[in-house]
């Protein structure tokens, strides 16, 4: 799946963060507006939506939707991603895993058990 698949995949998931509509507009708003879809989506996140973990995931490994490129950050969500059960997520996680060292993966998947660490904790 290349960036292109995974663009495809983030537009077609957000429908479940905001309304199409919504969506729609924010895809022609100035930069607030897409980096309160990101807001939107760590919101989700912090709910445990694996949803929102695998666009988070997309919007890191592409640098959309007000994102930078991150393949540290994308690597971490699309793994929180797949220990929550999404179907893509391992693939995309493998994907960015090729174009990363050891070191920074390494360094995604401590991010990853710090974000459930401080996630559980916040939940109990």
């Amino acid at each position: 799946m290349g960036n292109f698949d995974m663009g495809y995949n983030w537009t077609q998931s957000q429908d479940h963060l905001l309304g199409a509509s919504d969506h729609k507009a924010a895809g022609h708003q100035g930069a607030g507006e897409i980096t309160g879809l990101i807001a939107n989506c760590l919101i989700a996140a912090s709910q445990g939506c694996v949803d929102a973990y695998f666009d988070l995931g997309v919007a890191f490994s592409t640098g959309s939707h007000g994102a930078v490129c991150d393949l540290i950050e994308a690597h971490k969500w699309f793994n929180l991603a797949a220990v929550g059960g999404h179907d893509e997520a391992a693939y995309c996680r493998a994907e960015v895993s090729e174009e990363m060292t050891a070191r920074e993966i390494a360094e995604a998947q401590r991010r990853a058990r710090a974000w459930i660490a401080a996630n559980t904790r916040r939940a109990a």
